[in-house]
């Protein structure tokens, strides 16, 4: 069974993965907005 600290080790870095899955989207997404905006 799990202890209490590997449960907050857990959900911290799941955080932390969550959070760079979502700045990483936003920040694809701007790179190809202006990639489009430079071709067009």
């Amino acid at each position: 069974m799990a202890g209490d600290m590997d449960l907050k080790a857990h959900r911290a870095t799941y955080e932390s993965v969550m959070k760079l899955l979502f700045w990483g989207t936003i920040g694809c997404a701007i790179v190809a907005a202006v990639v489009i905006w430079l071709i067009a």
